[in-house]
């Protein structure tokens, strides 16, 4: 314990460190919250992962993060002037403030009325809008020439060293929003449109092929009989999943921002694909078979070849992400990001 206290202390500045340690018992909070809906809701069962993988990858980046550290007090650490400066002293002072009212406003919500939705979401909200202001509020400050004439370079506000540390956390406190539960409403208008999306491009697939199907809302009428299609095959848990693999993988491999934007995009696009052709063949199991026959094993095996398959994907995605980098990028891009 000992040992490990020296390491987290050495080169972290006293503020910084006390700002990560009120950091850790926000997400700790957090997490207790979360639990009870990845303990009730299968959509979300991903959630006992992700305090794992976020501490994978804070200790993975803490080189990094004690790199920044030392850049953002070196002497002339550059800072954003003008009105980049201010615009991120009110983006950080407007987020603090919202996210302490969030959180509070959660926080009484599961007191008086037990675990929601509604307020595990404020609290995960009100969580994420409060830590990252806060460690970019309690970076360390750029030290001065002995002879006083040198001090911060001017520069913009995305090349600001405090915020390109505070870019280094961006995974281990978003990433909550992925396992928080979304508001029943949300949940409700998602899995619709996922549903229609599913039964609508199945019907048009058979109806291409030349195989008499009808459509009736979310029942398929098929000759051996009728398939319907339930909310637990719209996709939406498979879509979580994968958001949340997507983002971890990102965080994890790559280093460009827009690189990781796109993996996380291709995961959800991977995820809709991937459920419609798992649809799709158990509409055709059970074209050949009957309905009875996609019933218990076929049915889940499905289920969770649609995960497997969503993520080899993406680690098939990887390297030509990586090669791109290293053929098409200048050396003076290559720079390790967040």
């Amino acid at each position: 314990m000992i040992s490990a206290w020296k390491t987290f202390s050495a080169g972290v500045p006293a503020t910084f460190r006390w700002a990560l340690l009120l950091a850790a018992g926000f997400l700790a909070f957090v997490a207790w919250d979360q639990s009870h809906w990845w303990r009730v809701k299968e959509d979300y069962s991903f959630g006992w992962l992700v305090p794992l993988f976020v501490a994978f990858v804070v200790h993975d980046r803490w080189p990094k993060i004690t790199a920044a550290l030392a850049a953002c007090a070196a002497d002339g650490s550059p800072r954003a002037t003008g009105w980049q400066k201010w615009l991120l002293r009110i983006l950080a002072g407007a987020a603090l403030l919202c996210g302490a009212l969030m959180f509070l406003l959660g926080s009484f919500y599961r007191a008086g009325a037990g675990t929601s939705q509604p307020g595990t979401l404020a609290i995960t909200l009100g969580a994420c809008a409060i830590l990252l202001p806060l460690l970019f509020v309690n970076a360390p400050d750029a030290a001065q020439a002995a002879s006083g004439k040198a001090g911060p370079s001017p520069v913009g506000m995305f090349a600001d060293e405090r915020v390109r540390l505070t870019a280094l956390f961006l995974f281990p406190v978003l990433v909550w929003l992925v396992s928080a539960p979304m508001v029943s409403a949300i949940e409700t208008q998602l899995n619709l449109a996922l549903l229609r999306y599913i039964v609508t491009t199945v019907a048009f697939v058979f109806d291409l092929l030349g195989l008499p199907l009808e459509q009736q809302g979310n029942v398929l009428a098929l000759p051996t009989g009728h398939v319907g299609v339930e909310d637990a095959c719209s996709g939406i848990r498979s879509l979580t999943g994968c958001l949340f693999a997507g983002s971890f993988l990102a965080a994890v491999f790559l280093e460009k921002l827009w690189k990781k934007i796109a993996l996380v995009f291709a995961a959800l696009g991977l995820a809709l694909l991937t459920n419609l052709a798992r649809s799709l063949f158990l509409t055709g199991w059970a074209y050949r078979y009957g309905p009875a026959a996609i019933e218990g094993t076929v049915h889940d095996a499905a289920g969770y070849a649609v995960l497997g398959l969503t993520v080899v994907g993406l680690l098939c995605l990887l390297p030509i992400f990586n090669l791109r980098l290293a053929v098409g990028d200048s050396p003076a891009d290559a720079r390790p990001r967040p």
